[in-house]
């Protein structure tokens, strides 16, 4: 299992969370999503098939891109 904590400053409200939540959860692979709007930060966990790269991906595709480019 990995995981990766993260800042998504475009978090502005509750409808953002669940965005991210169902949209990221939707991906192969991913078990765990979390977002929190009062700190902008998220945390997804994931195993095979899913990537950071395609978890990236998704989160700006939904125009909620990761502050960290890692």
């Amino acid at each position: 299992m990995q995981s990766k904590t993260f800042s998504v400053p475009n978090i502005s409200c509750g409808h953002c969370v669940m965005t991210i939540k169902n949209e990221v959860s939707e991906l192969a692979g991913v078990s765990r999503v979390e977002a929190d709007q009062q700190t902008k930060v998220v945390r997804v966990e994931w195993d095979a098939p899913a990537t950071w790269d395609q978890i990236k991906a998704r989160l700006i595709e939904i125009n909620y891109p990761p502050a960290e480019a890692n």
